[in-house]
């Protein structure tokens, strides 16, 4: 696209055109970066949750979920709790929360009594609505 730079007559003409390939070059960078550190993001516990073929279970309140993993360790929202002290923080935090319900991530190969035993320390706090979570059958 050119453009007179002044008054009629003059053969002088000015370019008006943006050169994108500087433009493209940053971008096509933060592209590889970010698809480089997005996997990196990610935190949290590595569990595997036991498979089954029920439905899940719609919430309208950001749920409480408390995690077992495979060494028994007992987190809630990443901050580890001794099996000896669950009751008492889960009676803390519970005091306040209208929705007494908590939702239960266990890894597959913790054994069943431990989780029996979790669940019951849970119950005496207060707390009679437990979810276990589960991931879905595959075919």
């Amino acid at each position: 696209m050119a453009m007179s730079s002044g008054g009629r007559g003059k053969g002088r003409a000015v370019m008006s055109e943006i050169n994108v390939t500087p433009l493209v070059d940053v971008m096509l960078v933060l592209l590889i970066i970010f698809m480089i550190t997005a996997p990196m993001m990610q935190q949290g516990l590595e569990i595997q949750l036991p498979e089954t073929a029920a439905s899940g279970v719609s919430t309208s309140e950001e749920p409480f979920v408390l995690v077992i993993t495979r060494t028994k360790k007992i987190t809630v929202g990443g901050v580890a709790i001794a099996a000896s002290d669950l009751r008492v923080r889960l009676t803390a935090i519970f005091e306040k929360r209208p929705n007494k319900q908590i939702y239960l991530q266990a890894d597959k190969s913790v054994d069943y009594g431990f989780v029996a035993e979790t669940m019951a320390e849970i119950r005496a706090a207060g707390i009679t609505n437990i979810g276990l979570v589960t991931l879905p059958k595959g075919p």
